[in-house]
């Protein structure tokens, strides 16, 4: 993923965001004392990208993926209308814990922009309902040339969107954020229909770190800058997440890119074994044999 890369990291802030003032407010109404559920995993899974990952030998990506990860983001739903029968094929190759968490095609968010697209979003949803209980939070990413002008369109898709089936939203313009009316008009939205606000970190688009949950699941995009900083913002998500878990978070979503990303896995095996140290589960740490930082 090249969303958001600079030439100089280093010259970057990246210390994270204090939350948005609701987002313990959110989380207060849902505390209670169950575990909250955590999914961390990549974007693809395919050799190509994912170079020196896997063992000489493997004949099966996805296979040798979900043993060493409990969920993937699956982008390639954006590019591609995969049929029922792939999805199925995908759900038979996964142990029954992993996840699958696809992006809309782009016919939805690119080309229609949201307006009328009833018919491809049932056509979508049919296709990715043979994953059945593996099917995790679907999200949307829309264009970073889709202004607030268009939302309207918004609207009509949030209240429209099949309340059973768990939904985030990523917003690139400037404008979702940086204007406050805006800002606050869209979380009420999302608020309202239970949908997830993706929380996007990247180095060269410090505003999407909005900090401001609307439901009580965290769908986060990391962004690596392939620097040595990407571990220290990795750290700072540990504690940040260690705190909703405190308030009541039910769901973490956290998914990591690198700029390269074959190196998405190193990334994310450091990660995952913070998350068990700090927070207190069993995630497996993929290829944990003794693997060196990258920098």
């Amino acid at each position: 993923m090249n969303f958001g890369s600079v030439i100089n990291p280093g010259n970057i802030e990246f210390t994270l965001p204090k939350d948005h003032i609701d987002t313990k407010y959110i989380l207060d109404k849902v505390k209670d004392d169950k575990v909250p559920e955590i999914y961390v995993g990549c974007a693809k899974w395919n050799r190509a990208d994912l170079k020196g990952f896997y063992p000489r030998g493997t004949k099966d990506e996805l296979n040798y993926y979900a043993s060493q990860f409990n969920s993937i983001e699956l982008n390639a739903t954006f590019y591609n209308l995969f049929s029922p029968e792939q999805f199925a094929n995908w759900f038979d190759k996964t142990p029954p814990d992993f996840k699958f968490f696809p992006k809309l095609h782009k016919e939805i968010s690119h080309k229609k922009v949201l307006n009328d697209t009833q018919n491809n979003v049932e056509n979508y949803l049919y296709n990715v309902s043979q994953l059945k209980e593996k099917l995790g939070t679907t999200f949307l990413q829309m264009h970073s040339s889709f202004s607030p002008k268009d939302f309207d369109n918004v609207i009509a898709f949030a209240q429209n969107w099949p309340k059973n089936i768990p939904l985030a939203m990523e917003f690139r313009h400037t404008d979702w954020y940086n204007d406050k009316t805006v800002a606050e008009d869209l979380y009420q939205l999302l608020e309202e229909n239970n949908i997830s606000n993706v929380i996007t970190d990247t180095a060269g688009r410090r505003d999407l770190l909005h900090m401001r949950l609307t439901n009580a699941t965290a769908f986060v995009r990391y962004v690596g800058a392939n620097h040595f900083s990407d571990y220290s913002r990795l750290d700072e998500w540990v504690e940040r997440l260690k705190l909703w878990k405190t308030q009541g978070i039910k769901e973490i979503d956290f998914f990591i890119h690198q700029n390269i990303e074959k190196e998405s896995t190193l990334l994310s095996a450091y990660f995952i074994k913070k998350i068990n140290e700090e927070l207190g589960y069993t995630l497996t740490i993929p290829n944990d044999d003794g693997q060196q930082l990258l920098f």
